[in-house]
This record gives C-alpha cells, structure tokens and sequence, in this order.
C-alpha cells in the first residue's frame, strides 16, 4: 500500500489540446504493471477539450459544476456534479465546462502498452460547441 500525501502540482492545459483556461493535476500514476492515470481538471467557463480518444476508454466523473460532453456524431449532453461518464475505447469525443460556469471532474485512463493513453485531433469547431445563449441540444424543452 502506498499513501501519497502530497497534493500534485496545477498544470495549466496546453493549448494544442484545450479551449479556455484549464488546469491539471495527475492525481495517481501508479508503477508498473498498473497502467492506471487518474487526473483532477479544472474548466473554467467555456473551456474545454479538442477532439480525441483514448485506447482503453476514459471515466469521467464530475466533482463540482456543470459541463458538457460529446461524442463525435452525437448531440453535445449536459453534465453535472454527481454524473459519471464512461466512454467506450477509441470513441472520439471531447469534453469540458458549460458556457456560463466552471467545472471540475476526475478522468480515469489506462495506459496503452506503448504508455499512450490519448490520441489528440483538432479543436472543437465554434458551430460544435454549444452557444452561450442557448442550452445544448439534449437539454432544450421540445415544448417551448
């Protein structure tokens, strides 16, 4: 058994692969042969992920806020403190807070054998992203 005590250090999203302001903390890194990467992510309003995809899939569960999440050829969907999110491996989808607010979740991988554990693609288009005026898709009232 091993207990870390040391909160890791906040590093800031690199641009290449983030929208907005977003921060990183590797929350676990365990030594072979576990292959396990834990990460806490702060979003802030708007901020969010390119397009990519991870060979084993990805666990995301959301802490604090409210954030969205889309898989490529899907409707952008809402999600909120409390919610978990499994995506299934290889799915392409990006991922980050909602217009208006911040959100923060833990994102759970496994390493590939070769030590990858995403495959980044291009930013999420502006007519991708919901806008700040409007809720996303699967969140409007078909009534109104």
């Amino acid at each position: 058994m091993h207990i870390t005590r040391n909160r890791p250090e906040s590093q800031t999203g690199p641009a290449e692969n983030f929208t907005g302001t977003v921060w990183l903390e590797e929350v676990a890194a365990p030594p072979s042969p576990s292959r396990l990467r834990m990460f806490n992510v702060h979003f802030a309003p708007g901020a969010h992920t390119a397009w990519h995809r991870h060979p084993h899939g990805q666990v995301l569960h959301v802490l604090a806020g409210e954030g969205l999440v889309q898989r490529r050829g899907g409707e952008a969907q809402t999600i909120r403190a409390g919610d978990t999110v499994w995506i299934e491996p290889d799915e392409w989808h990006w991922h980050g807070a909602a217009p208006r607010t911040f959100m923060t979740h833990l994102a759970v991988v496994e390493a590939a054998d070769d030590g990858t554990t995403t495959h980044w693609d291009a930013h999420v288009g502006a007519d991708e992203y919901p806008a700040a005026d409007e809720p996303p898709v699967a969140d409007r009232n078909p009534l109104t």
